[in-house]
């Protein structure tokens, strides 16, 4: 931690040259990584990152750098070099910096740290052995990790704040392989959390953990190849999100919306969905993988509604892209360390219930295909064209779930496949991922209900559906 003497020496050297805000960005992370492949421990890091990155704003002009000499020497030396990107006069001064109370809701219970190696592994051991007693022979690798990460966070700016937050996550992942001797086939489940060890205690069950990443694996053995063409397409809740993420989560960021580069910029009022779609942002969600006290600006998490009834009601807003949109920043500035710049970036994005029920659907459903989880795939902010790799899938024919099918890509772009929701189920449930974009990789949620687009294009080494 800097004391807030040096940080203002600090602001103040930075903010010679004419900057109109300054800020201070100091990070201690911990973090541990186990894994496990065959039930053999191939791995056990801890790693620390500590370091601090100093910005400096005027106008719509930013500049940013990063050190790990934490003294007072090697920050001023940093802020001074910083401000020679600027030429002019200093218009602001920094006196003192007051402490602006944060509200501590993530607090672990059992802390990940107080947590030992064996006890981990010995976790992480009851998943492996029950993915593999699905099937002993066609079973034939299985892969667990577990991640620890406690992380200690001070911010200090310009405005005359010091904000301190204290973010501890946990996730864990089994991984299986499946084969029958001539072709191969995987399953994986990830669940993570901004909690303790009490959540995988209490709140995930490792050993149908394993099972159930062993059992899509298997699935996956006796599909079909997917049939493609222009069908409706099933999307199922949870991973499934990835979709309204990667094609839509991203083009609703100030970073792009800003610069006109999102197909959302300048939509404020406009409808970009199906009147059954509403979909929100919300960094608040007591322990989520994405949730934080504070975003890495120092402001508190918002809940942000997006879209509402399919009116698109607000962006992801952070401080310095506000300034050209001429908007107030929404707690959505993130970075995966103190090595990135801070930028508008999801926390925990979802799409909201709708009143339809899963069977519903797919009994409205005369022909289609049915993704129950995806994987993978690429999106064009730019545009929101994008594809993505079902992990699970399965034709619906008359109403009811036919057979499973393998290597479905779903294509399209995000905001066509909005105006094509036609139904919207009550299932919704959220998935952990990792999201990489300018400010670095960072933990996000990702969910939906169930819900279904009435026309889409599906790739497939099938038989073409017409």
């Amino acid at each position: 931690m800097i004391s807030k003497k040096i940080a203002v020496e600090v602001l103040n050297k930075a903010l010679a040259t004419g900057a109109d805000f300054a800020e201070i960005f100091s990070e201690e992370t911990h973090s541990e990584i186990i894994a496990l492949d065959n039930e053999k421990c191939e791995t056990s890091n801890d790693n620390i990152v500590y370091g601090v990155g100093i910005r400096l704003l005027r106008n719509l002009q930013s500049v940013y750098g990063y050190t790990n000499d934490v003294s007072r020497a090697g920050l001023m030396t940093l802020a001074e070099t910083l401000s020679k990107s600027f030429d002019g006069e200093r218009i602001k001064t920094v006196s003192e910096l007051k402490t602006k109370k944060v509200e501590k809701k993530h607090r672990p219970l059992i802390p990940l740290t107080s947590v030992s190696k064996k006890d981990k592994i010995d976790y992480l051991l009851k998943g492996c052995k029950a993915a593999k007693a699905v099937d002993e022979e066609k079973i034939v690798r299985v892969m667990a990790s577990f991640l620890s990460k406690e992380q200690s966070v001070d911010i200090y700016n310009s405005d005359g704040k010091y904000i301190h937050d204290e973010r501890s996550r946990g996730r864990i992942s089994v991984s299986v392989i499946a084969s029958d001797g001539e072709k191969f086939e995987s399953g994986a489940e990830s669940p993570g959390a901004c909690k303790g060890f009490e959540f995988f205690q209490n709140e995930v069950n490792i050993e149908e953990l394993g099972k159930e990443a062993a059992e899509k694996a298997l699935l996956m053995l006796d599909a079909k190849e997917c049939p493609s063409g222009q069908m409706p397409v099933i999307i199922g809740n949870g991973f499934g999100g990835v979709i309204f993420h990667e094609a839509c989560g991203h083009s609703l960021e100030a970073s792009s919306v800003s610069k006109n580069l999102s197909v959302f910029s300048n939509k404020l009022g406009q409808q970009i969905a199906s009147p059954l779609v509403s979909a929100v942002d919300d960094g608040t969600i007591e322990g989520a993988w994405g949730s934080e006290n504070v975003d890495d600006e120092g402001h508190a998490t918002h809940r942000n509604l997006l879209i509402k009834d399919g009116i698109l009601n607000s962006y992801l807003i952070d401080s310095f892209n506000g300034r050209r949109m001429g908007m107030k920043e929404n707690g959505a500035s993130r970075r995966q360390s103190y090595k990135y710049e801070p930028t508008s970036r999801m926390s925990n994005t979802f799409i909201l219930p709708g009143k339809s029920t899963v069977d519903e659907i797919i009994k409205s459903t005369k022909f289609g295909l049915y993704a129950k989880s995806l994987g993978g795939g690429s999106v064009n902010p730019a545009t929101g064209e994008f594809n993505f790799v079902a992990t699970e899938a399965y034709i619906v024919k008359d109403g009811k779930i036919a057979y499973p099918v393998k290597g479905a890509t779903l294509i399209g772009s995000g905001a066509e496949v909005l105006l094509k929701v036609d139904m919207v189920a009550n299932d919704l449930s959220r998935a952990q991922g990792m999201c990489g974009a300018a400010s670095g990789s960072i933990p996000t949620d990702v969910g939906e209900p169930t819900i279904r687009v009435s026309s889409m294009t599906v790739g497939g080494r099938g038989e073409k559906i017409n």
